[in-house]
């Protein structure tokens, strides 16, 4: 057990639970922040203790860089999560935080880091591309297919002056997974969970069932009602599939 809790600005620990046995690691989407993982961090607290990857160029890290290179991203992700690892870790990503969830796995797993699990959502599997560009995009027909993708089930403002403040981070992240290729290597020991709305853009279930090739352990596949945010409306039923984990 960690003697004392590192300061890391990559990292927001918003309900410490230091007497679990194991812990949660969260991976936004793109464009997004710590926060939007608040609410299933309280309702995880405090059986799992929860950590959340704060990417730079957003909420307080705002005045930082953003990074929009995969690898040097997991790179810097899986050496902040190092000093966590003195417990197994399950790494959970949605979207963008999916692909970095798996790539900070490979590289946590060659540490000799053990891993109870990786959950996949709303994402392809890693070489599973399509020609995608939202990057170049100008930034009212960003921000269209912004609200497009977010649909009724997440949260925007309606501002579009607030939200061409965040089209910089928007632009990084999209960046960032738009342009990784999968290199090949070894498969994960951990267990592979993928998920997916029935109804998202980004991903079909056809497609997120192929992340079961990346592993040497088990996978599991769930689909739940929704599109790209399924996960909004159904954090509870995620949650309690993440509990399952570490029981």
């Amino acid at each position: 057990m960690l003697a004392k809790a590192p300061f890391s600005p990559w990292i927001r620990r918003f309900h410490p639970a230091p007497e679990a046995r194991n812990r949660l690691v969260f991976f936004p989407h793109a464009g997004s922040s710590a926060s939007f993982f608040f609410p299933a961090s309280r309702m995880l607290a405090p059986s799992v203790d929860v950590l959340v990857v704060q990417y730079p160029g957003r909420q307080d890290r705002r005045r930082e860089t953003c990074v929009d290179d995969m690898d040097l991203l997991s790179e810097l992700v899986a050496a902040e999560l190092l000093p966590w690892a003195d417990r197994p870790l399950v790494l959970f990503g949605h979207s963008l935080g999916a692909t970095l969830a798996f790539e900070v796995a490979r590289r946590l797993e060659h540490e000799g880091v053990r891993l109870l699990g990786v959950f996949a959502s709303g994402r392809r599997a890693p070489a599973d591309q399509r020609e995608e560009a939202m990057h170049l995009l100008d930034d009212d027909t960003l921000i269209a297919a912004m609200k497009l993708l977010a649909g009724n089930e997440l949260e925007i403002p309606d501002d579009d002056e607030l939200l061409r403040s965040t089209l910089s981070a928007v632009r990084s992240d999209y960046k960032a997974v738009e342009t990784y290729r999968y290199r090949p290597g070894p498969l994960l020991s951990s267990p592979i969970v993928a998920m997916t709305g029935d109804n998202d853009p980004k991903v079909t279930p056809r497609e997120a069932e192929a992340w079961a090739q990346y592993t040497t352990g088990t996978f599991e596949l769930r689909v739940f009602e929704g599109a790209h945010f399924y996960l909004v409306r159904h954090m509870e039923q995620v949650n309690e599939v993440l509990r399952r984990t570490f029981s």
